[in-house]
């Protein structure tokens, strides 16, 4: 009996002292949230959905939610500092397909592993490439685009904004699906390659919506495809490659919160549900559309499964192509 009691006495004791360990990490948060963003600030459609997110979370958890940019190295600095912090409910990552799922195939060595590295809390949102083309090019549909390339196989060029980009693999998926060969042409900046786009100097882009729509609304481009299986909200009119009969041909850079490994489950899931609600706020979904985002959410699970899903997608795509990056 006396051991039984020592015994529960010993199991209190430690679970008093794990509790104490994260008295100042919730359930009500004393000190600011940080929400690394492995990218500069200002640094493109992920430090801008950051920013929205982290003015939401502010209401929906009391607490100030402060966005902490850590750019380098195509996301893995921010990412490795975030694996590294303390599970406390105080570090958060805000991160995207590009540096989890894409990564650990272009990296033999990462700081971080996308998922025994972290507790997934929720996806945040999407943001599909679309297929755009010069104006000179003689087609007005992805079935004329597809004819036109497979008879001028290794004649087009296709831009991106960099080796291992979402737009590089996008290209690069788009071979594979369609049977066609076009050249890809890496560009140390997503605006460079549209440029070159107008010059005719490329003829094709993967861009993500929100880097292109002002050209194809100014009728500069033509926009083929939304690589998705829902049309953008931004571009209605454009119709997906999954209702245009290709349902494999589906790139996107979809957006996510992760937390250390190890946070404490009813914290993950407090901002889970806080995550949630933001999307659901009028300003967010406004917001979010206008840059051409879809909104996600979902429980952990579904990041989760989208995660394992992407990596074994993507590996594939960057083995056949023998990409290497490191």
């Amino acid at each position: 009996m006396c051991k039984h009691v020592f015994k529960v006495s010993i199991a209190a004791a430690l679970l008093a002292a794990a509790q104490a360990g994260y008295a100042d990490a919730w359930p009500e948060p004393s000190k600011p949230i940080s929400l690394i963003v492995p990218a500069p600030a200002g640094g493109g459609t992920g430090d801008t959905i950051a920013r929205l997110l982290a003015q939401n979370l502010k209401r929906e958890l009391n607490a100030t939610v402060v966005v902490d940019n850590r750019g380098g190295a195509n996301g893995n600095i921010g990412a490795g500092l975030a694996a590294a912090a303390k599970p406390n409910g105080y570090t958060f990552l805000l991160s995207w397909a590009g540096t989890l799922a894409v990564n650990p195939s272009l990296y033999r060595k990462l700081p971080f592993d996308p998922q025994s590295s972290f507790a997934p809390v929720s996806m945040v949102a999407e943001v599909p490439n679309v297929l755009v083309v010069n104006n000179t090019l003689p087609v007005n549909a992805l079935a004329d685009f597809i004819a036109y390339a497979r008879s001028h196989n290794g004649e087009l060029n296709y831009g991106s904004s960099g080796n291992g980009s979402s737009m590089h693999l996008a290209g690069e998926l788009f071979n594979r699906e369609t049977g066609v060969s076009m050249t890809h042409v890496p560009y140390s900046a997503p605006g460079t390659a549209t440029t070159n786009l107008l010059a005719n100097d490329i003829q094709v882009m993967f861009q993500l919506v929100p880097g292109i729509i002002g050209q194809v609304k100014a009728h500069k481009v033509k926009a083929l495809a939304i690589l998705s299986a829902k049309r953008s909200p931004a571009l209605p009119d454009v119709p997906t490659t999954a209702e245009l009969g290709h349902p494999l041909l589906v790139s996107s850079t979809w957006f996510a919160v992760l937390a250390p490994k190890g946070t404490p489950e009813p914290i993950v899931q407090r901002m889970n549900a806080a995550i949630n609600r933001a999307l659901t706020s009028p300003d967010v979904a406004k917001a979010l559309a206008e840059m051409g985002a879809i909104p996600l959410g979902g429980d952990p699970a579904r990041l989760a499964s989208t995660l394992s899903a992407d990596l074994s997608k993507w590996r594939t795509v960057v083995k056949q192509a023998n990409i290497q990056l490191q």
